[in-house]
């Protein structure tokens, strides 16, 4: 489903590439997996060990996907990743907008797409980050207390 097309810097932003428009869609076909590989496996600081089989694997069996994609041309300069039951959690994963495209509110409206406006918006989510804290604590993210504990994968033994 397409969303609405948005102008950049809808959110009182002043990006560069102001005169740019995006639409927001969870549709997996239209996902440009090329694209997510190429930024996953150089831009991205997490999860660099993932060769492009576990990608594809992770794209097919995921719950939803999001993408961010220029109005006039269909690039995709935006995506978002979710795991879940489909009943009462899901997992966010692999957030990014491109540098090009970056500051014109994409990641919010994938997010608004991925959590506020999709079929899970009243799950308890999760997610890991280094950055964007203030942005995810917009969605309702907040650091967990002491009920929470994580094992962290062991890419060695993959």
């Amino acid at each position: 489903m397409i969303g609405i097309v948005l102008p950049a810097g809808r959110d009182g932003r002043s990006p560069h590439n102001g005169d740019v428009e995006y639409e927001i869609d969870d549709a997996p076909a239209r996902i440009q997996r090329d694209l997510v590989w190429r930024w996953l496996s150089s831009q991205a600081y997490w999860d660099r060990w993932r060769e492009r089989p576990v990608l594809e694997s992770q794209l097919d069996s995921a719950w939803r996907l999001v993408g961010a994609y220029r109005a006039d041309t269909g690039e995709q300069v935006g995506f978002a990743r979710a795991v879940s039951d489909g009943a009462s959690f899901a997992y966010l994963a692999d957030v990014f907008v491109v540098a090009e495209h970056q500051g014109a509110g994409i990641a919010r409206r994938i997010l608004r797409r991925m959590i506020d406006d999709g079929p899970g918006h009243d799950f308890r989510w999760t997610l890991f980050t280094r950055d964007a804290h203030s942005l995810y604590a917009e969605f309702g993210f907040e650091t967990p207390d002491e009920t929470a504990m994580v094992r962290r994968a062991s890419p060695a033994k993959r």
